[in-house]
């Protein structure tokens, strides 16, 4: 592995928030294999400047789990299904990670010992201490409980300075900036703003407990390349929650 650089960044623990829509790239459905190599350089590329990182990626590519709920399945079994999707995107992006040289531990939610480490919190933090790459994968563990919500809680847990929230658009705006080309768009914008709006961000819950324990979210747009990087750096890209 090669060592850290120099450049000094404005975090040194971080708490990226991947949807899994972010790995389809331009597909409908499912992994594209192209893409997970694309986020997993950017990934090594800011983890060479010596910034501790975990991640949560949702499952949304494969199976959404409120989704399935509305059209007939049982919730708590169709969580269960979606927490599972996580895990196959958490081990598509440990894979590439490692072939580039960077290690990595997929911590499940869901016993699975044979693909993935329980979660422990201290051992995440002792994963991260020693400069690996840590992958939350299976939610919290529980239905009715977001991936945005376990991106908020983990981020707690392990003391992270940030969420990082990766997504296909730039940022907050009032509307859907695609259906609606006058939206406006919020470069900051603080927590209570967000629930009072009802501003599609993260779940509510999410945005609670962030709020709750002074947790800032910076929401971006994961298609430029070099994003991830830029707001490590501490370049004022996308939306901050504060």
């Amino acid at each position: 592995m090669q060592s850290p650089a120099t450049t000094p960044t404005k975090y040194k623990r971080v708490l990226l928030k991947l949807s899994g829509e972010a790995l389809m790239g331009e597909t409908t459905f499912g992994i594209d294999p192209q893409v997970v190599v694309r986020i997993a350089e950017e990934i090594k590329e800011v983890h060479r400047l010596g910034v501790e990182i975990a991640i949560v990626i949702g499952g949304g590519n494969i199976f959404r789990g409120l989704a399935a709920s509305a059209q007939g399945f049982d919730r708590v079994a169709a969580d269960h299904m979606g927490m599972l999707a996580t895990v196959i995107n958490a081990l598509a992006l440990q894979d590439a990670l490692e072939k580039i040289d960077v290690y990595t531990r997929v911590q499940s939610a869901i016993e699975m010992k044979e693909v993935a480490e329980m979660f422990i919190r201290r051992r995440a933090i002792r994963h991260l201490e020693k400069k690996r790459v840590v992958i939350f994968a299976a939610g919290t563990g529980n239905p009715y409980f977001s991936t945005d919500t376990t991106a908020a809680l983990r981020a707690m847990e392990i003391k992270a300075e940030v969420i990082l929230k990766a997504t296909k658009v730039d940022g907050i705006y009032d509307a859907d900036p695609v259906k609606v080309p006058n939206a406006k768009f919020f470069p900051e914008i603080s927590y209570l703003d967000v629930l009072t709006r009802g501003l599609a961000v993260m779940d509510t819950t999410a945005i609670s407990l962030c709020k709750d324990n002074g947790v800032p979210i910076i929401i971006f747009s994961i298609k430029g390349t070099g994003n991830i990087k830029r707001v490590i750096l501490g370049e004022k890209i996308g939306s901050l929650v504060y």
